[in-house]
């Protein structure tokens, strides 16, 4: 059994392989573990966001990449049955609750989908939201086998990837390729290339490549194929697979296959045998995994599906070093293509002949598929044999070093170096608990981790764990080197430049990075200098490279010399850290690009702060701007440096330091060292005097600025001048005051205090002193009192010192008077707008607005005041009118009575219109006195003006006379048509009762006479029956009907070499033309040729309709042979078709003719795909009709020279005359022989029609009796019967037909068919043969039952009337009623006929369901294609294209002859038939043909038939194209070795040769085919068939 049938449950473990490393975590780092409550039986990963997604038994999640569930979905189980077809209905008793194994997960990014296929319903597959997998996007069940992908058997393999494809019209789409077992319900494809959209005729998931000789032909079922990995590589596809010989032998072989990523046909498919040993060993193929260097791939030696623990496993390795990483086994395959390409099938060593690097994907003339013989397979020999069982495998490249995971059997993961030596170097950690590693052995999309999916946690060490480069050298991991330049233990590719030299560490030779030496070794601490540092093993550093120094929190930059010595800068003085206390030590890190470590130390001698140099107290502190001043400060711990001279850094200036008394050094300081600026902030005379003393800040009267004390030339002012006022704000007050005054100026004091006074217009006012703020431009806001004056304002401070403003300030009183609008709704939100006099008076801070209690918020304020309403609270609505209050400060408000309402919120109940149009243009037309008038047009706001219009001026006529003169004439009018109508009306509605009722009498009258006749047609037919039971129906053989279909209507008739097969050919060039013609036949297998073929030939004028379908007939014969191919052809050609006819606007008439090679292609493709289908279900009811038809016209009298009958379908073909005639039975004897055939016939019928054999197919009549004399035996002597002879009677110049009557033979006569001896012939052989009449009656007249009409009214004529004449001509329409007669007799036939071929309940031949599905979805591909345009495609294509041509030519399908007469009727149900399949309502009267009236009652029940079968095959379940291709080949395998395909080829190179010229212009132009040096092939077989000069 297989492994997983034995797990209960299965968990997927994330081990972390250390690829980077944990920031400030040293411990191991935690494995994380996912568990699933079924077996997972597939793992894979989203490259862009890490995603992982599981497939398991019933069950799809989606996790992130620490394992925890994102998302979760149930698959299964469902109700299915492997013996159930999708959909599965409640109709299959067999299904059951049945388990969804997953087969197939695929992600495809660029669509953020996910591709999921399980096992139930025959493998069907969804998609789902990468981002969401409980989304559905898409699943159907419904699209038949075309949509099965994945296998319905738990035990098949299925492997997949992601690839692409391009459409015939340049579309490029994703697609994935599929490849899988078999299984006993699985279709046998084992290859195919499935569609991720809907796009032309394809579905979702459809298999849009069908090539059957790759899916089919190689992979018989006895082959047991298992599919373990697929993988793209530089534009290839390759699988993995194992393959037994035969059911009983289960020895597995191992094999690659590759084909091109987008080959259209599999044309580029080989395979190529791999063995694991030069002696193939281990054979089969367990796991296999790519990377950009290496393919490894494990084989074990198992024969059953049993595994033993002893069985030893190979690591057989192909490890390539260069560009291409399959570089041995694609060169092995082009050695395969090039010896089945040239070399007759034998590898010779020799380089690929240029077809094959020409041709690297194959081409449809090139031979396909291809494999190599077992003594060329690739061979190698294992890299690595241990024991046990390898379950999974995954391989990275590290640093040029291969490393592979093995997962075991035993729930080890080894890591193996594959290096020249191989060897397992490291385990994951963790305990080998013996539970298996299953197949998903993947990293994630940083290649960080490896994910596990077993049955218990696998942990896996990580070079994280080593945190110093000495212990990350000494693992000796491939994956694990010291990053210098990062200071951490990681993978190669993680660390900045590892290539670059000492960058990088991982041999255990390099040194990690050590620093020998600094110079100086120590130094002060408050000393600005350079620290060279010596680093041997210095990382090699770029232009653009920086290299930073850092010193606690001071970074300097640093500069490399001779690569091995750094140059770095100390820190100033300022910037130096404090030193902790008894450390001296301080640490110096060397920076690159921003990543900080520690790689050397500056270390001091000096073991504590209080040793350290040091200068203290300097004096003074503070230093004014613009004046130097002496600077002393005291010097601590200096003697030990013996110290010349100290240098101060200020402003990158250096000054002599002076050392005086002791430790006190004194330096003289610097004009431009900005300390404290005293004018800065400090505009006028308060705010300098307002500043600290201690900056000696004066006021200086001269610069009339703040300067430093010493600055000032002048002593300072004991007092700052006047108050100086630039505005006051508002400008105006009210009269009641109490509001607030802004006054702005300067010297307005230091201090509120020093306010002392404030006047406006006279008028004192409030100080606000805690608003109040020193500035030179502002004082705080005062409350103006009343006044009714206009003045200045004047402001007093300490001192008494006064200042008056230029700016008045005006009293007065605002006066509001209304607002608008008066009402609003209750919820408030009206803008009112209030207008009155002197509104603007104080600020909007001042004004405050109420409607009754309700604020309304100030919005604007000056002349106009406007506010929003607020939401009314009061319980009455609408309310009371109510009073605006204006209130301007504290004391003043002004009131406007009974001014606003609010009312009812507003309701919508309706608006009109409802719809509008988006433009609109008005023209305006001013009328005026004058004649002229303005014409104006206006759009949306803008309007023009067009110019003057003219008005005619009429003369005046009076109301009086215009309103009778109108209205008069008008009634008048309308009383007559009435009048009118209702007498036609009454007129037509007798008319219809009268021919209701002859109707009715005449159908009454007919039935009874149908019943007789029908009883006796049945009597009659059941002989015939007897006869189709006993399978004696003449079916031609393939050959004759296609001849017949194809060719007979020819102009050359049964004599055409396609029916003969035989062509003059010169017995010394046959066997040239035999060759040449195979290669006409090659050339023709290239899609490119035969389409420019095509087309140049349609394009010639001379090119006839005729020309054509007798070529598409050629075609069709050439390339029965492929028929898949064939149909790819006719479809091709109908797409381009289809798109003239649609653009061109007229898509109803495309199939309604053969004017095109195509629509003949199409009418020879259904008469193929139809022909079994009239031999197992249409043929018996359409020859049981030919038969009742024939024998109801046959029981009647038949003129032999007019061709009419009594009873017959057709009113131009019925008999005038009422005959009289009796029936006879004779007994026919053939020759001289035993044969007797008793018949019955009409004492009126002509001995040619007695001659004609019954019972007997026709093809026979001649080969078993050429002409035939008639003998009449009554006694024992002989009379020899003829249509002429002298007896013949005769009227006038008119000569009758002898008939039994003439020659009296009575009833059982015995008549002896026998050989004409004698030279007189009869008039002719059978009634249709008008060539061979008597030589001595050339010059007569003859007739059989009646004299055609025009001669018989010749006479009359002459002396008769017109009257006559039409008397004469009417009397023929007394017979019609036996047209119903002869309807009601056949109609159980017809019917039964329409049934078999119009009913979808029943078989319907799959080429019908396949093209009417083809027409479906181009009808959805083009706009403006309706359904009645589809309807008319489908009946152009079918019914009027193949079945009307069967119904009206029984003689293509059955061994019969039709005679005029029983052809004539045949029309009429031809014409009944194509009636039905038209959507065209017939509007029927007395004037229609008899023809059309005849069946106008059926025609709706034969158009609902029509109907339904349309609506039943589009709800059929679909025929896959691969269905089709194996009906069709099934069709060619049986039936292509009949035809004459070589004379086929022969007489379409004529064509070839008469247009050669157009056809070589037409390839040359064509750049695919000169790719494919199709001029070339063309002009050689050209050369081989008829010497024609060419460019060879």
């Amino acid at each position: 059994m297989e492994w997983w049938w034995a797990w209960r449950w299965a968990l997927v473990t994330l081990a972390t392989i250390y690829l980077s490393p944990s920031h400030g975590d040293d411990g191991p780092t935690p494995v994380l573990e996912f568990i699933s409550d079924t077996l997972i039986n597939n793992v894979v990963a989203d490259p862009h966001t890490g995603r992982l997604y599981v497939g398991a038994v019933n069950a799809l999640y989606q996790l992130d990449s620490q394992l925890r569930v994102e998302s979760r979905t149930e698959t299964g189980p469902k109700r299915d049955n492997r013996l159930c077809t999708p959909p599965v209905t409640a109709a299959c008793e067999e299904a059951v609750d049945t388990d969804n194994y997953n087969k197939l997960l695929l992600v495809h990014g660029a669509k953020d989908t996910l591709v999921v296929c399980g096992s139930v319903f025959r493998g069907i597959c969804s998609l789902r939201n990468l981002s969401n997998i409980e989304q559905l996007l898409y699943f159907s069940d419904t699209k038949g086998e075309k949509s099965y992908v994945a296998s319905a058997e738990e035990s098949v393999s299925v492997v997949g990837v992601m690839s692409y494809f391009t459409s015939r019209e340049g579309d490029n789409f994703t697609v994935f390729l599929v490849g899988k077992g078999y299984g006993s319900h699985d279709s046998t494809k084992l290859i195919s290339t499935r569609i991720l959209q809907d796009y032309g005729d394809w579905v979702v998931f459809d298999s849009i490549i069908e090539a059957s000789a790759v899916q089919a032909n190689p992979f018989v079922l006895r082959y047991l194929h298992d599919f373990r990995f697929a993988f793209k590589d530089n534009k290839f596809v390759y699988f993995l697979f194992s393959r037994t010989l035969g059911m009983q032998d289960t020895k597995n072989f191992t094999f690659i296959s590759r084909m091109c990523e987008d080959d259209q046909s599999y044309y580029s498919y080989t395979e190529l045998q791999l063995n694991c040993s030069a002696t193939n060993k281990y054979n089969k193929a367990q796991v296999m995994i790519m990377s950009s260097q290496v393919c490894v791939f494990l084989c074990d030696i198992l024969y059953t599906a049993l595994v033993h623990a002893s069985v030893t496993i190979t690591v057989a390795l192909f490890l390539f070093v260069g560009m291409y990483p399959l570089h041995s086994i694609n060169k092995r395959l082009v050695e395969i293509i090039g010896a089945c390409y040239s070399d007759n099938g034998i590898i010779n060593g020799k380089s690929a002949k240029s077809i094959v690097t020409q041709y690297t994907c194959g081409a449809e003339f090139l031979p396909s598929p291809l494999a190599s013989k077992a003594e060329f397979a690739l061979a190698t020999e294992p890299s690595l044999v241990r024991k046990g069982h390898v379950t999974s495998v995954s391989v990275a490249v590290e640093t040029e070093h291969a490393v592979a995971f093995l997962g075991t059997a035993t729930g080890e993961v080894l890591k193996v170096h594959l290096s020249a030596h191989p060897e397992v170097y490291g385990r994951a950690p963790g305990d080998v608990t013996g539970d298996r590693v299953n197949k998903n052995l993947l990293f994630d999309s940083s290649l960080q981790y490896l994910y596990i999916t077993s049955e218990k946690k696998v942990p896996v060490q990580a070079c994280h764990l080593k945190t110093d480069c000495h212990s990350c050298v000494s693992m000796k991991d491939p994956y694990c080197g010291w990053c210098v330049l990062e200071g951490r233990c990681t993978k190669k590719w993680e660390c900045d430049r590892s290539t670059e030299d000492n960058t990088w560490l991982w041999s255990p030779n390099q040194q990690c990075v050590q620093i020998e030496a600094f110079s100086p070794p120590n130094l002060s601490c408050k000393k600005t200098q350079q620290v060279e540092i010596s680093v041997p093993a210095l990382p090699s550093l770029r232009p653009s490279d920086s290299l930073v120094c850092v010193f606690g929190t001071f970074r300097s930059q640093a500069v490399t010399m001779h690569d091995t010595q750094v140059i770095c800068a100390l820190p100033d003085p300022v910037d130096i850290p404090p030193t902790p206390d008894e450390q001296g030590r301080w640490s110096v890190t060397c920076m690159h690009k921003g990543l900080s470590h520690v790689v050397f130390r500056i270390i001091s001698n000096d073991q504590s702060a209080a040793s350290c140099p040091q200068f203290e107290s300097p004096e003074p502190v503070l230093i004014p701007v613009g004046h130097r001043i002496p600077i002393s400060f005291q010097g601590k711990n200096l003697d030990i440096y013996m110290v010349r001279s100290i240098m101060s850094l200020m402003k990158y200036t250096e000054e002599e330091v002076t050392q005086g008394q002791g430790s006190e050094f004194n330096f003289r300081g610097y004009e431009v060292m900005v300390l404290y600026n005293c004018s800065t902030g400090r505009e006028d005379c308060s705010l300098c005097k307002h500043a600290d003393a201690k900056y000696q800040c004066v006021w200086c009267a001269v610069t009339h600025t703040c300067v430093y004390r010493k600055l000032c030339p002048s002593p300072e002012p004991a007092q700052c001048p006047n108050p100086t006022i630039t505005d006051i704000i508002p400008r105006f007050g009210p009269l009641n005051g109490r509001i607030s005054v802004t006054i702005k100026g300067s010297n307005l004091g230091i201090k509120r205090e020093d306010v002392k006074k404030i006047t406006v217009a006279g008028v004192d006012c409030v100080h606000q002193e805690d608003r109040y703020s020193v500035s030179t431009r502002r004082v705080p806001p005062f409350d103006l009192p009343f006044d009714s004056n206009r003045g200045a304002v004047e402001v007093e401070v300490e001192g008494g010192r006064r200042g008056r403003s230029e700016v008045i300030f005006t009293y007065r009183d605002p006066k509001p008077r209304s607002i608008q609008p008066v009402k609003g709704p209750a919820a408030g939100g009206t803008v009112i707008t209030i207008d009155g006099e002197d509104l603007d008076t104080a600020t909007k801070d001042d004004v405050a607005v109420m409607v009754g209690d309700v604020p309304c918020q100030v919005l604007s304020f000056g002349s106009q005041i406007t506010c929003m309403t607020g939401r009314y609270r009061g319980q009455k609505v609408p309310s009371e009118l109510l009073t605006v209050t204006v209130k301007y400060g504290k004391n003043t408000t002004k009131d406007i009575s009974a001014a606003y309402q609010y009312s009812d919120n507003p309701k919508i109940i309706e608006y009109n219109p409802k719809a509008s149009f988006l433009w609109c243009v008005y023209c305006s037309l001013s009328k005026q006195h004058s004649s002229l008038s303005m014409l104006g047009i206006k759009f949306g706001n803008g309007q023009w003006k067009v110019g003057s219009v003219y008005y005619a001026r009429k003369d005046e006529v009076p109301l009086a006379i215009i309103i009778p003169g109108v209205i008069v004439p008008m009634l008048l009018f309308i009383a007559i048509s009435v009048y009118c109508y209702r007498r036609k009306s009454q007129q037509a509605e007798r008319e219809y009762e009268k021919v209701k009722h002859q109707l009715e009498n005449l159908e009454e009258s007919v039935r009874d006479r149908c019943k007789k006749e029908f009883t006796d047609l049945m009597i009659e037919m059941g002989d015939h029956t007897s006869d189709l039971s006993e399978g004696r129906i003449p079916f031609l053989d393939y050959k004759t009907y296609t001849d017949r279909n194809f060719f007979l209507p020819s102009k050359d008739g049964a004599n055409d070499v396609m029916i003969t097969g035989k062509l003059k050919i010169p017995e010394g060039r046959r066997a040239i033309v035999a060759q040449a013609l195979n290669q006409f036949s090659n050339l023709l297998n290239s899609k490119t040729f035969l389409i420019n073929f095509i087309r140049t030939l349609e394009s010639r004028p001379d090119f006839n309709a005729r020309a054509r379908g007798y070529f598409a007939s050629l075609l069709t014969v050439a390339l029965h042979g492929k028929l898949e191919y064939y149909t790819d052809i006719m479809r091709t050609l109908l797409l381009e078709l289809m798109d003239e006819h649609v653009q061109n606007k007229n898509p109803k008439l495309m199939l309604r003719r053969s004017e095109t090679v195509v629509e003949r292609m199409l009418c020879n493709w259904m008469s193929i795909c139809l022909y079994q289908f009239l031999r197992d279900t249409a043929g018996e009811p359409l020859y049981k009709l030919y038969k009742a038809l024939k024998h109801q016209v046959e029981k009647g009298p038949v003129d032999a020279k007019m061709k009419k009958a009594k009873y017959t379908l057709n009113d131009t073909g019925l008999l005038g005359d009422d005959v009289e005639y009796s029936v006879l039975v004779s007994v026919l004897v053939h020759g001289e022989g035993p044969d007797v055939t008793p018949v019955k016939v009409l004492n009126c019928d002509t001995i040619s029609q007695v001659s004609l054999l019954k019972n007997i197919p026709f093809s026979k009549h001649e080969v078993a009796f050429p002409p035939l004399s008639t003998e009449w035996r009554p006694g024992s002597t002989g009379q020899i019967l003829s249509d002429l002879d002298l007896t013949s009677q005769k009227e006038g110049r008119w000569k009758r037909l002898n008939t039994l009557a003439h020659y009296n033979v009575r009833d059982n006569a015995t008549l002896v068919l026998s050989r004409v001896l004698h030279t007189q012939q009869s008039f002719h052989q059978n009634q249709d043969s008008h060539e061979e009449k008597n030589a001595l009656l050339e010059d007569d007249n003859t007739f059989h039952l009646v004299r055609p009409a025009d001669e018989i009214d010749e006479v009359k004529s002459k002396r008769g009337s017109m009257k006559d004449k039409a008397m004469t001509k009417a009397i023929t329409e007394i017979y019609l009623t036996r047209l119903l007669s002869v309807k009601g007799t056949l109609q159980q036939f017809v019917d039964d006929f329409f049934r078999s071929v119009l009913c979808s309940s029943a078989v319907v031949p799959p080429a019908v369901k396949y093209f009417f599905d083809f027409l479906d979805e181009q009808a959805l591909r083009h706009d403006n294609v309706e359904e009645e345009t589809l309807h008319i495609w489908k009946t152009n294509s079918l019914p009027l294209r193949f079945w009307v041509n069967i119904l009206r030519n029984p003689h293509f399908i059955f061994d019969v002859h039709v005679t005029e007469v029983v052809d004539a009727s045949l029309h009429v149900i031809a014409q009944t038939f194509m009636d039905a399949c038209t959507k065209t309502e017939h509007k029927l009267s007395r004037e229609s043909p008899s023809n059309k009236l005849l069946y106008a009652k059926e025609i709706s029940t034969y158009k609902k038939m029509v109907d339904d079968y349309y609506k039943g095959i589009r709800q059929m379940v679909p025929v896959s194209d691969q269905d089709m291709n194996t009906h069709l080949a099934e069709v060619s395998r049986q039936h292509t070795d009949k035809l004459n395909t070589q004379v086929a080829l022969h007489q379409l190179y004529q064509y070839a040769s008469k247009y050669y010229d157009g056809i070589i212009q037409s390839l040359d132009d064509d750049p695919a085919a000169q790719s494919k040096q199709l001029t070339l092939r063309l002009q050689q077989i050209a050369a081989a068939l008829e010497h024609k000069v060419t460019d060879l």
